[in-house]
């Protein structure tokens, strides 16, 4: 159950049948009720503006008609009272029988409990990372890497259709270059001396292995090839070699794609695919020949001053046109991108995500464009950029990496503190802001680490457990056991609280999933894990408000009941965001 939606079902129902709203000939609009949780407790379990809104088209004062609504609720034995705050604030604090029976729906539940069809089964691609196959992933894509993954087991937590996918950018000029650095590691690993790596090439180690594998296998003939021939060889060694390295990477951040999509196939026989969307955009009205005005500042790689065939992207919300094929006849990097939404198009997503750097930010609006003018609206185009990570060591900025000299390395990241670690900070910054990751900080055992405080709770969970076998070893701790027990026992401030946390959970997945923003499942399980220790700790100082109580067998298996069920909340939210959630921590 989710008990805002049941409030709301019940404010609206009161709303409906008082007399100044059944007699009113002005137009009431129930859709603008919120209810939600309050932003202090103390004044309730539940919050509503439903009088704020209505006071205007009813011609009320918003204090007044929420008096009047609060009365409807006199009799119902769920609601143990309301009040009126502020302007006209309605608030609820609801029986402990309505939070026990609502534990038991949770017990019944499990890991499942706060999963939801609010996506109604609708296809969502998301894509993400995408980086260019040309060396290992560093620290820049991990962000980028745990907020896509995150975001795409949210998605498919409340009911959507989720692809994750991954787009290889194995078709520019950045390949001619890999493709010339691990020619001179070939050489190298035929006994040449390549000396210093020219400027321009990539210098990293992890292209040795390439090049000596390279030489097992041609020995001297690759060499002797013609150079085109020779560099087609090298390129497809190359790539897989990359995306090998790439995708081990990603896995150790427990990151796995559902659909690989090359660039090159868009360019494949004579570039058919591209073709087919310009002439798709063309038939609609959206392509034209005609010379763009120089653009500010520093000129793109793809201007011309001279005619060429342009995307009229103006018309459907960028800020300038956008040119699709050269004078010379070439297609520019942009005709990809339209070509590989139309792809994504007609495979039947209704929603397309696209996470991307903090320096894509020029890419939006031309996205957005690209969606309005090849699905002509069917399809929602959401761009999320990722700001950059800074690292630190114990407050010191580190910069240099053992493996690739120039920058940081996801795995060495990983390596270090713990993939745990690296996905939960990840995560526990709003995307769209900087991040500062201190590997020092990451590894605390202390309150201050989210991550250890999360799964700490998780673990204490499943020790309450362990511990009340112990103290009363017949006890039944199975999930349907706890389940069917009676909850009535559980009367305190503390455990109602700890409910009433747990009650919040299938609103945070579908708010959290419309909004797109991960993070928030994190914020949510650092929240109930502070009230699952508040409550242990008051069970340390007030023995009779322990979890395990061996005077009190029927006490002891009902609170059991609520530590799996937090225990249940946890394990789902760590799902989400990647996470382990342990049994123990030492």
């Amino acid at each position: 159950m989710n008990v805002f939606k049941d409030l709301e079902a019940r404010i609206k129902t009161a709303v409906e049948a008082l007399e100044i709203v059944k007699t009113s000939e002005a137009s009431i609009n129930l859709d603008r009720i919120t209810v939600e949780p309050p932003r202090d407790s103390s004044h309730g379990d539940i919050a509503s503006n439903v009088a704020m809104v209505l006071a205007k088209p009813l011609g009320m004062n918003p204090r007044a008609l929420a008096d009047m609504i609060a009365e409807a609720f006199a009799g119902d034995p769920d609601v143990l009272h309301t009040t009126v705050a502020g302007p006209g604030f309605l608030n609820f604090r609801m029986s402990a029988g309505y939070w026990q029976r609502l534990l038991v729906e949770i017990c019944e539940a499990g890991t499942d409990y706060g999963r939801s069809d609010f996506g109604a089964g609708r296809k969502v691609n998301v894509e993400f990372v995408s980086a260019n196959p040309t060396g290992p992933m560093h620290v820049g894509h991990c962000r980028g890497a745990v907020v896509g993954d995150a975001l795409a087991n949210l998605l498919s937590f409340a009911g959507y259709a989720v692809d994750k996918e991954y787009y290889i950018n194995d078709a520019g000029s950045q390949i001619d270059v890999l493709a010339s650095s691990v020619y001179l590691r070939y050489r190298e690993a035929l006994g040449e001396s390549i000396g210093e790596i020219p400027a321009g090439l990539y210098p990293g180690d992890y292209l040795v292995p390439v090049g000596q594998a390279l030489a097992a296998e041609y020995g001297q003939r690759l060499a002797s090839m013609p150079e085109a021939e020779r560099m087609e060889i090298i390129k497809d060694r190359a790539i897989a070699a990359m995306m090998d390295m790439i995708r081990d990477d990603l896995k150790a951040l427990n990151v796995v794609h559902d659909v690989f999509f090359s660039e090159r196939t868009l360019h494949a026989d004579g570039a058919t695919a591209i073709r087919r969307a310009i002439n798709d955009l063309t038939y609609k009205g959206h392509v034209y020949k005609g010379k763009l005005p120089p653009p500010k500042g520093q000129l793109p790689e793809d201007w011309e001053d001279r005619e060429q065939t342009l995307f009229r992207s103006t018309d459907v919300g960028d800020d300038i046109d956008r040119p699709l094929i050269k004078s010379d006849g070439s297609y520019t990097y942009f005709a990809a991108d339209v070509a590989y939404f139309r792809d994504k198009f007609e495979r039947g997503y209704s929603e397309m995500i696209y996470v991307l750097g903090a320096d894509h930010g020029g890419y939006v609006k031309r996205l957005e464009a690209v969606a309005r003018a090849v699905s002509g609206g069917q399809t929602k185009l959401t761009v999320l950029l990722c700001q950059l990570v800074k690292l630190y060591r114990g407050g010191e900025p580190v910069r240099m990496s053992k493996r690739s000299g120039d920058f940081i390395t996801l795995r060495e990241v990983v390596e270090e503190v713990g993939r745990d670690s690296v996905r939960f900070m990840m995560l526990y910054r709003k995307s769209s802001e900087p991040l500062d990751f201190d590997f020092a900080k990451v590894t605390e055992q202390s309150k201050d680490n989210p991550v250890f405080y999360v799964q700490y709770a998780h673990a204490r969970c499943h020790s309450v457990m362990r511990q009340a076998v112990e103290v009363i070893p017949d006890i039944d701790i199975s999930a349907e056991t706890l389940a069917a027990q009676d909850f009535a026992g559980l009367t305190d401030e503390s455990e109602l609280a700890l409910i009433a946390k747990l009650a919040e959970y299938p609103r945070l997945i579908d708010a959290a999933s419309a909004a797109q923003e991960p993070h928030k499942v994190a914020f949510y399980l650092y929240d109930l894990a502070s009230a699952l220790h508040t409550h242990w700790n008051r069970g340390r100082d007030t023995p009779e408000l322990r979890f395990v109580n061996d005077k009190n067998r029927q006490l002891t298996s009902a609170r059991l009941g609520l530590v799996y069920a937090v225990a249940s909340v946890l394990k789902s939210g760590l799902s989400i965001t990647g996470t382990d959630a342990p049994l123990e921590m030492r």
